[in-house]
């Protein structure tokens, strides 16, 4: 890596990118998006304000920023959220001033987010967002999946097994799909993804100045 000194361009002078990834509760989305995270400094994971109760395990501050009603509603008011849903009775949001400035600080904000969310995002800002889609190979998989995690009654795991399908309904809106027979291959295309996209010309700002200088020489 180039010290602040000698810097190329490419390693300073790009705009960021939105990761919008979705799926059924269960499918992975959330184990792939944080080994992603985990794996490339440039990336960051958006943290989401939510109204329900922290589950076991969870962490102010990692999963979500746990919030009372009142408290969102009053960040509504202010039009502090990039995109906010309610969903199964809770709230959830993501505000809007960190991930912009990330953008344009050439950081890239990967969303562990639902359709909705990722939808308003993406016509928000539809030349940042890039939407990934994680499906289940089978549906008996994925009720197999919820059931292993032991958080949740049968009625709640019924209930998530029906939200999954609505989730499911949205999957033609999204720009890739990754079906997750594999942890290992599906963390693998999710990479490729992200890789390929890094490299649009519209995000590497650097390019026209750079380019004008090799045609001159």
């Amino acid at each position: 890596m180039s010290s602040d000194g000698d810097a190329k361009p490419w390693e300073t002078q790009r705009r960021g990118l939105l990761l919008l990834v979705s799926s059924p509760a269960g499918a992975g989305k959330t184990s792939l998006s944080r080994r992603l995270v985990a794996d490339h400094a440039d990336m960051t994971l958006s943290i989401s304000w939510t109204t329900r109760a922290a589950r076991p395990g969870e962490e102010e501050g990692r999963e979500y920023f746990f919030v009372d009603r009142a408290a969102f509603e009053a960040k509504i008011a202010d039009g502090g959220f990039l995109e906010w849903a309610e969903v199964n009775g809770n709230l959830y949001g993501t505000p809007g001033a960190a991930v912009m400035e990330a953008l344009l600080d050439g950081k890239d904000v990967l969303f562990d987010i639902d359709w909705q969310g990722a939808k308003q995002i993406a016509e928000k800002t539809p030349d940042d967002s890039v939407r990934v889609f994680i499906l289940p190979p089978s549906w008996e998989d994925l009720s197999r999946r919820l059931h292993a995690r032991a958080q949740d009654s049968e009625e709640v795991i019924a209930q998530r097994l029906l939200l999954g399908k609505e989730e499911i309904a949205h999957w033609g809106l999204y720009d890739y799909v990754i079906v997750n027979k594999s942890f290992d291959r599906a963390y693998a295309d999710l990479g490729h993804i992200y890789r390929a996209e890094r490299m649009k010309p519209g995000r590497n700002t650097w390019l026209p100045t750079f380019v004008e200088g090799l045609l001159r020489e």
